[in-house]
């Protein structure tokens, strides 16, 4: 019973207590800025439940503030995260600070002058602005407020209540930029979103893998219960946990949004493309099989996704890495990722996908769209 009682505490740590690096939200922040030079101009930014004295983000867009041309930061920090036992240097350095407050009280941060006159706002000015009344949830009233007073927020949030979190931004009719797991991405509170365009992925393609800084205690567990290379990886003497299905979701623009997709015949796929040949082997196929119970063809890898080909087709989730709304439209997923999402065109009684009666992982149904289609 200990055992599984250690096992579940792992699991939420790993869950809920991975801390991006700085390189990956510059490599995902430049994306958006290389779009759009003007993207966070004169814009309030929101960091939910991030202490500067470890948040990276804070960090980046403090750093980051006048090249932006930030209007104003917000950092607020979470009472009971693990950061909070100890006291930051601009909480202590503030006339505001109470160390009764201290483990209490959630905290609230901002940046929006250049305190100690050096003729830049960076991290340095920063300020310690009080504790909130409640423990610093991103659900409470008063972060609510502040959610109302941003223009964009940005961060990583607890996976385990990512759908809430989501929800949480789009009531607020938000900009953002948060981590997620791929896996939301069929989620039945995720995916219209993406299906109707108002949010998708980020730039960081799914094929690289991200690693996180972890707690003592998850560091300990995974040295104890992984490989490293699959888990984790260990560099220099710090042990980094390994998430190869995090991805960034959004609603601001980037460029590679908008790249198209090169497509070859279903000919040229079948007779060069040596692993959909092998998938169509284990379907028993020779060519591109339709679903025992969808009414449109499978497509097993995004690659071979074919050029003349008009009707609806089953990919991959990871399709939407690749996807363009100008070349494709999202119609659907399967019925066991969210019921009621297959837009007609499921016709069985088993939700998940069928080819020749084995079952198929995850899938989204799509078409080439308007002039693009044959």
């Amino acid at each position: 019973m200990a055992k599984n009682d250690n096992l579940g505490e792992a699991k939420k740590a790993k869950n809920d207590e991975f801390y991006t690096q700085y390189g990956d939200i510059e490599a995902e922040m430049n994306a958006y800025v290389e779009y759009n030079p003007d993207v966070f101009r004169n814009k309030t930014i929101l960091l939910p439940c991030d202490d500067p004295e470890w948040s990276n983000f804070t960090k980046y867009f403090s750093s980051n503030f006048s090249r932006f041309g930030l209007k104003k930061l917000i950092s607020t920090s979470y009472a009971k995260g693990a950061a909070n036992n100890e006291i930051t240097l601009f909480e202590m350095e503030s006339p505001l600070f109470d160390e009764e407050k201290h483990e209490s009280r959630g905290k609230l941060f901002t940046l929006t002058r250049d305190k100690d006159g050096s003729g830049n706002i960076d991290t340095d000015d920063i300020e310690f602005s009080g504790y909130l009344e409640g423990d610093g949830d991103f659900r409470s009233e008063e972060v609510k407020k502040l959610r109302d007073e941003a223009d964009i927020i940005i961060t990583n949030p607890p996976f385990s209540l990512f759908r809430e979190f989501l929800a949480w931004i789009m009531e607020g009719e938000k900009k953002f930029v948060i981590l997620g797991n791929m896996n939301a991405i069929t989620y039945k509170e995720v995916f219209p979103y993406l299906k109707e365009n108002t949010s998708w992925l980020g730039y960081k393609s799914l094929n690289i893998d991200m690693y996180f800084s972890v707690t003592d205690e998850y560091k300990k567990w995974l040295v104890q219960n992984k490989k490293e290379g699959s888990a984790y990886k260990i560099i220099g003497d710090v042990v980094m946990g390994r998430l190869a299905s995090a991805c960034w979701f959004t609603n601001i623009e980037h460029g590679k949004r908008h790249e198209w997709l090169q497509l070859d015949t279903m000919a040229h796929n079948l007779k060069y493309n040596k692993q959909l040949k092998k998938k169509l082997e284990e379907y028993g196929c020779e060519t591109y099989p339709k679903y025992d119970n969808y009414d449109a063809i499978e497509v097993p890898f995004t690659e071979c996704i074919p050029s003349d080909y008009d009707g609806v087709m089953g990919v991959p989730i990871t399709f939407l890495d690749k996807y363009n709304p100008e070349q494709f439209e999202v119609l659907g997923a399967t019925e066991s990722e969210g019921k009621g999402f297959s837009n007609g065109l499921w016709n069985g009684d088993i939700s998940q996908a069928i080819v020749n009666e084995k079952r198929v992982y995850k899938r989204l149904f799509i078409r080439k769209k308007g002039e693009n289609a044959q």
